[in-house]
Formats: structure tokens, sequence, C-alpha cells
């Protein structure tokens, strides 16, 4: 499963039903329920949907050891899609129109043969279809995590996003919401009555004259999104003038590096998109222009370091997904598999409970007037940066 081996990568969605009180047996009932294959009827586009116990792309058999691991439900969404091969298409149409044409005194191939022999071409590929010869099945891991009571999903792709919540939604009943960094900065704001902040909350003129009032890539005038794009700006401005080391509301302390990649675009949509990839990519020259003329950021590659734990990951600005995810190695003294993937979520929810803590130090001051101060300290690095490039 895409949680326990190699990297991994996935977007959260808070489930807005009760949270169960234990996952069992009636849970694994209603997956195999709507397992991949026992669809008999394939939607209008043709594609047919599911779940999957996780182990490969045609296990469809549920148990707990496998699919109910330290308090988290596991389980794969597939997509079963019929790729009709456009070789043979065009083949199958070939043979087809010259059988049609072949008494033409013209010797050409009307239109209305053309449109016949496609028709029939197509006809006879899809008969061939039938048998799952040209059907293509990808898998996209979930989990469940109880706790939390949220989902996380290994993709950010709209359409997987959409079959994923509309499988669970019959499955069983629930309704997500996505967690991005305007719908998070919601939550964290009704904790401490400041919702009214976030509403009022618009993009922050880092350099002045330069920074539009709104976003290319954001698109309704009621998302909050942008604070994401704030947010990794300013964990580039907090490491390169403070230090690398933030206390958190639990009075932890979290060492934060910038690493690997950065990803930065326009957001007048003019200048494109820039991808930025080094060890230290916020310290290269070219990052620094960038953000000077007015580029913002859109992906950054982070290592941290929390309770002596390191984690190495990308993190997406406006819906905070994560993906490149490196966790710490497992103790030596964990051998058994089952233990192992114990341990893989617990840290995952500890990756998880980090990154929360860190945005949250971030709205606390992004929504009180010591923005004011915050914004004037970034707005002074840009021009010190500016000064020193020339």
């Amino acid at each position: 499963m895409g949680f326990f081996s190699g990297r991994a990568a996935f977007i959260r969605f808070r489930v807005l039903n009760a949270p169960p009180q234990i996952f069992g047996e009636e849970h694994l009932q209603r997956l195999a329920a709507h397992a991949a294959g026992r669809q008999r009827v394939a939607s209008a586009d043709g594609i047919e949907i599911g779940w999957t116990a996780g182990e490969h792309v045609l296990d469809t058999d549920f148990q707990p050891a496998k699919n109910i691991v330290n308090d988290a439900l596991v389980f794969d969404l597939r997509v079963d899609t019929d790729r009709l091969p456009p070789d043979l298409l065009r083949a199958y149409t070939a043979i087809e129109l010259l059988a049609l044409s072949r008494n033409n005194p013209s010797g050409f191939p009307s239109l209305r043969q053309k449109r016949e022999a496609k028709e029939a071409a197509r006809a006879r590929l899809e008969e061939e279809a039938r048998d799952g010869r040209f059907r293509k099945r990808k898998c996209y891991p979930l989990l469940w995590e109880r706790l939390s009571n949220e989902i996380w999903f290994s993709s950010t792709a709209a359409t997987a996003i959409d079959r994923m919540a509309g499988l669970l939604a019959q499955t069983f009943d629930l309704t997500l919401e996505c967690m991005t960094a305007g719908r998070r900065a919601y939550h964290l704001a009704e904790v401490h009555a400041r919702t009214r902040q976030v509403d009022d909350s618009a993009p922050s003129p880092f350099v002045p004259g330069i920074t539009p009032a709104s976003l290319a890539w954001i698109v309704d005038e009621r998302n909050r999104d942008f604070l994401g794009n704030e947010f990794l700006l300013w964990l580039w401005f907090y490491t390169d003038t403070r230090g690398d080391t933030i206390t958190l509301a639990d009075r932890s302390e979290l060492a934060v590096f910038p690493s690997q990649t950065l990803t930065l675009e326009c957001p007048r949509g003019q200048t494109g998109l820039e991808t930025i990839r080094s060890d230290a990519p916020t310290r290269l020259p070219e990052a620094r222009r960038a953000v000077q003329a007015g580029k913002l950021p859109r992906k950054l590659g982070l290592t941290l370091v929390r309770h002596q734990e390191q984690y190495e990951l990308t993190l997406h600005a406006e819906n905070l997904a994560l993906s490149a995810i490196r966790l710490p190695p497992l103790p030596d003294d964990i051998t058994d598999p089952q233990q192992m993937r114990q341990e893989r979520v617990t840290q995952l929810r500890h990756l998880v409970e980090s990154l929360d803590l860190l945005y949250d130090a971030f709205v606390q001051r992004r929504l009180t007037r010591e923005w004011e101060k915050e914004l004037h300290a970034m707005q002074s690095w840009l021009k010190k940066e500016e000064r020193r490039a020339a």
C-alpha cells in the first residue's frame, strides 16, 4: 500500500460526520459490498470504480489484520477504464473503408462510407474490449484516520477526488471537506473567535506596487487558500532571518529547513511558473529574484525535525497536500510486519500534527495585529535583498 512502503503522498479531508467508535467487521462488509468488479453497469463515461483491499489491483479480500491498522481503516480506490488502442481503431477503420469503397466508380470513398467505416470499426473494437483486454486499472490508497476523523487520499486529481468522495458517500454515507489552507485557517479561527479576521483577510502586499490584490490561481473571491502561499513565504522569511527553530503551541520545538525543491508562480498569471531544485533552494539568487519580482511559492520542499524525528516532504501551498514524504527509519527492534505498519501510521500522525502546529503558529500571527509588524519586516527583508543584489 502507498502508506506503508516507499514515499507517501496524500491530501487531507475532514469527515463532517461523527467519528466511528471503532473500526470493525461492519466497515469491512461495506467495503466488500462496493468492491471493485461488483459494479454491473459502467458509468456513462465507461469508467467503473470500487474498493480493493490493497495488496494488489485484484485484491478484494478485506480482513481486520490487513485493513484495520492502529485505529485507521486503510484500503484502495480502484478505477477501471477501457482505453481503445487508437492505432488498432485506425487499422480497423481502414479495413472497413476499403471494403465499403471497393466498387466506387470514382475510386474514392464517400463521406457516408467514411462515417460508416468509423462506426463499424469502433463497434468491432468495443466488442473485443468486452473481455477486458483493453482495460486499465489504477489504485489510489486511502487511510481513514479515526482519531482525527480525517480521510487521507493519495491523489490530488479532481476527477479521482470526485470519484472517491462519491463512492465514500455510497459506502459509508460520509460527507467530506478538503482541509485546504483557507479551511484550516477558518477552523483555527473558530477556536479563538476570529473568523471575522479570516473573512476580512486579503493577499498581503509583500512587494508594494507589484504584488496584486488577487491571485490568478484563486478564482473564488470567498476563497482564502492564498494563506497557504503566504505561509510558505513566511517560512522562507523566518528561516532566513530568525533561525530554523520555531516554538509551537504545545511548547515543543520544530526545526524547519527548506530543501530540495521550490516552485514559484506569478500571481498575475503573466510570467509563468518556475521550479528550482537544490539542497537549499531558497538560498539561491534566482529564487530571491523571483520572489522580489512578485512571484509567490506554490510548493516548497521541507525537512522537519520534532521530538528527535526527522521528516522530508514537499508541501503544496493552497491545499496543504503532502508529497514525496520520507518518514524516519523504523526502530531496529520492530521486525513484525503488522507492528511496522502500525508504526508507520504513528509516524504519519506525528508528521500531520507537527505540520498543523506549524501552520497554526503562522495563522496566529496572520490573524492578529502582530501581522502588520511581521509584514513590514518581510517587506524590509525583500528590499534588503534587492540592495544586496544590486
